[in-house]
């Protein structure tokens, strides 16, 4: 964040400057102003390039030799990199006094003045755009050679692994195994024998015999009772204080329990080393090894604490019954010390130059226990959803399946290492042993530190459901995973400098239509764009709030106000970020124009809804709160997007109107500037009823209603003699329109009422019936008909006169 913000003001403080900066004009009005840029020494380059594409075509160079040359060749890339923006100020003047002058004219010749005047800037342009140029160039070379080298150390780290050695199991091998072992013990304990038999260091510890004895002391104290005594005070502060939070304060203190023992060891070695000088080859490499050695182990039992925790308050990260969790704990401090004895064999064998066969033959067992530690710890992993489906909530979770997933691939790798140690890939089976062991510890050390940030959440919060299940944990767990990618690639065999590499290419970013995109541009632009959208929203809930309700627009007009700001405010955020972060889109304007042929036939419909909208908001023929009827659907209007427009129907279900059906079909609005509205009740009477009794009922009836308007008047006609009743109407002017139904509803009531008290008869339906063959209905006739009966099909039929 601080970054972007120093480069936003390195950049306008460039603007500035731009304006102040006087360059000096020839004749002809080029601009000879540059700025200077760091000119690498190709004479230099030369000879370290073609020494560099030396060794990688003859590939005969040992690793270490490679690596230092990569590390001279990044140096120079480094250098081309910074030089290709070589004389960038003075470039773009001058393209800009280029594009001022147009292009060259096609046909007819061009005045003599400016003609001179383009040649000189061409030649200028030419001129600053050579270093540049140069150092592209060089830039590649270097960047080729890097990749070349590092292709040949990997086909190497490749061979070596697949490369097949002594077997361990060869009976042959043990004999000088034991006798190596045998050596190196001797000659180890021949150093000591050495350090006490000389008088110098005699006297060297008796002088420092004060210090030495505090430093064994404490280390004694702390690698006995250290871890007991931290774990003690966790425990009481436990009891003291359960619950997920304080569990979160309990984790961090927990550390002491690696902190304390590796103090210990560090006062061990150190004295030690006050006690015997590290005088001796095999001491002075091991004493120094002494945390390291320890490191391993003790982390091993902190993290086989947290993931198989003796704490009943929190539930651990793998739901197993205590004996399960014991036996975890157990595994995971197993796994450590196997780790730390590889450390020890691996130096040892490097420190006094162990044939291949002795070091597979004392690796061995130790790979074996390694994998028959990663088989069990498979097991009890396994087993974590089978005691989760017992448990009072059996519902399996993705994470639940991932937990077993990974126990399978312990199981599977800790079969298959043995096996290709036993038949002599002894490297191989230590590649993917230890790496798997090491990740999944990093594993480990991930699930606790996302409930630490699940814990910490919580006590910001106050709500631990709710930040278990917030969006805000994946988030943070996600960070927690792209961090330890680095650590997993460097555990699984990349190197340093392949991580660099990547890092670098990707600080340098891709390039899309001569336009690069950088990690930097991506964040300036993140931000600036970030910023522009929280002044937008600021903007539109000041409208909201306090400006446009003290206006006399309406509120559908105040909605398209505050509508039409959002759309704009976040168009100027884009431009602004786009402009502020560099990025120039000229070059993509062609790519633009032939996909925007495609996109307007497949998203001709979205585009035509989106061009629907921004009319209504425009013109707002349509605003909120409308009650509106279009095509079958009637209702309010409650929102109006760019896209469509969401109309709440009586029976409060949502409709969503595409905007481009209420621009160019027929809509009908009935409160459109105001909430008057016309209500028609028809009314019937008996035939034989004074018609001018019932108008003036009627009329005394509408006026007398609250909602009905007497300017203008209610009106009662008189419309027709219908086929049953004497027909009228009642057409009055209601305050509002929305209520035109209750206001139906109780001038019927009123009507009934009224016609009841006067006499006044509401007639229904009357028909008269005629039959064809009467009869047919006496008794004799149903007798004749029961003798001579009809034939199917035929039946009487009645008319209606």
């Amino acid at each position: 964040m601080m970054r972007c913000v120093l480069r936003l003001l390195i950049l306008l403080v460039a603007f500035a400057g731009a304006g102040v900066i006087v360059p000096s004009v020839t004749p002809g009005g080029a601009v000879r102003a540059q700025d200077v840029g760091t000119t690498p020494d190709y004479a230099l380059w030369e000879p370290v390039a073609k020494r560099a594409e030396e060794a990688v075509s003859a590939a005969r160079a040992s690793n270490d030799t490679f690596e230092l040359l990569r590390s001279e060749l990044v140096s120079w890339r480094d250098k081309f990199a910074a030089a290709q923006n070589t004389n960038a100020l003075a470039i773009g003047l001058v393209r800009k006094q280029l594009d001022a002058l147009g292009p060259p004219p096609e046909t007819g010749a061009e005045a003599p003045q400016i003609a001179e005047e383009r040649k000189a800037l061409e030649t200028r342009l030419a001129e600053l755009e050579a270093p540049g140029k140069l150092a592209r160039a060089a830039y590649s070379r270097a960047d080729g050679l890097i990749v070349a080298i590092d292709g040949i150390i990997r086909d190497r780290q490749a061979g070596a692994l697949t490369e097949r050695g002594p077997s361990p199991l060869n009976a042959a091998y043990w004999g000088p195994a034991l006798t190596s072992i045998s050596r190196y013990a001797s000659k180890l304990g021949g150093e000591i024998s050495d350090v006490w038999s000389n008088a110098a260091q005699r006297k060297q510890l008796q002088n420092n015999f004060p210090l030495v004895l505090a430093l064994l002391a404490a280390a004694l104290l702390l690698l006995a009772r250290g871890r007991m005594l931290m774990k003690r005070f966790l425990a009481r502060l436990r009891r003291a204080h359960p619950g997920p939070v304080r569990w979160v304060i309990l984790q961090l203190l927990s550390f002491g329990e690696v902190v304390l023992p590796v103090a210990g060891l560090l006062a061990l070695a150190g004295a030690l080393t006050l006690a015997t000088g590290l005088s001796g080859l095999r001491l002075g490499a091991l004493i120094p090894m002494i945390p390291a050695l320890g490191l391993p182990y003790f982390a091993a039992q902190w993290i086989g604490g947290r993931m198989f925790s003796e704490a009943t308050t929190v539930r651990a990260p793998l739901l197993l019954s205590s004996a399960h969790q014991r036996t975890g704990r157990w595994l995971s401090a197993a796994l450590g010390l196997l780790y730390s004895l590889k450390i020890l064999v691996q130096a040892v064998a490097a420190n006094a130059r162990w044939e291949v066969s002795v070091t597979n033959v004392v690796m061995f067992p130790i790979l074996v226990l390694m994998a028959f530690v990663l088989f069990r710890l498979g097991r009890l992993m396994r087993l974590h959803p089978q005691t989760k489906e017992a448990s009072d909530s059996p519902e399996i979770t993705y994470r639940d399946q991932i937990i077993q997933m990974i126990g399978r691939a312990l199981m599977v790798v800790a079969v298959v290492g043995p096996l290709m140690a036993a038949i002599g890939y002894v490297r191989a089976a230590n590649a993917l042993l230890v790496p798997t062991a090491l990740s999944l510890g990093v594993l480990a050390v991930l699930a606790v530190l996302r409930r630490m940030v699940a814990g910490a959440y919580t006590l910001v919060i106050g709500d631990e459901e709710a930040a278990r299940s917030s969006l805000l944990l994946e988030l943070a767990s996600f960070a927690l995973v792209l961090a330890s990618t680095p650590v997993l690639a460097l555990i699984w065999g990349a190197r340093s400098t392949d991580l660099a590499e990547l890092w670098t290419r990707f600080q340098a970013g891709f390039t899309i239509g001569g336009t690069r995109i950088s990690p930097g541009i991506f964040l300036t632009f993140a931000i600036v764009f970030a910023i522009g959208y929280m002044i937008t929203r600021m903007v539109q809930s000041t409208l909201r709030t306090s400006i446009l309700p003290k206006t006399r627009i309406d509120p559908g007009g105040q909605a398209a106000i505050v509508s039409g700001t959002g759309y704009l405010g976040l168009f100027l955020a884009a431009l602004v970020a786009i402009t502020t972060a560099g990025i120039d889109l000229s070059s993509l304007a062609i790519v633009a124009g032939a996909l925007s042929v495609g996109i307007g036939f497949g998203l001709q419909n979205i585009v035509s809804n989106f061009v629907s909208g921004i009319i209504l908001l425009i013109e707002r023929p349509i605003t909120e709160g409308d009650w509106i009827e279009v095509g079958n659907h009637m209702g309010y209007v409650r929102d109006i997007s760019v896209r469509s427009t969401r109309i709440e129907t009586f029976d409060r279900s949502d409709v969503i109107v595409p905007n481009a059906d209420l621009v160019s079909g027929t809509v009908v609005n009935y409160t459109r500037g105001n909430l008057i509205g016309r209500v028609i009740i028809p009314v019937g009477v008996a035939y034989g009823t004074d018609t001018h009794k019932v108008s003036a009922i009627l009329k005394e009836i509408a006026e007398a209603h609250p909602l009905v308007m007497l300017n203008p008047a209610p009106s009662v006609h008189f419309i027709g003699f219908g086929a049953d009743s004497l027909d009228f109407q009642i057409r009055a002017i209601l305050r509002d329109v929305n209520f035109s139904l209750s206001v139906k509803t109780e001038i019927n009531h009123e009507i009934a009422r009224r016609f009841a008290e006067e006499g006044i008869e509401i007639p229904f339906a009357q028909r008269d019936l005629w039959l064809r063959n009467p009869e047919t209905l006496r008794p004799e006739a149903q007798g004749t008909r029961k003798e001579k009966p009809e034939p199917k099909g035929k039946s009487s039929k009645g008319k209606g006169a």
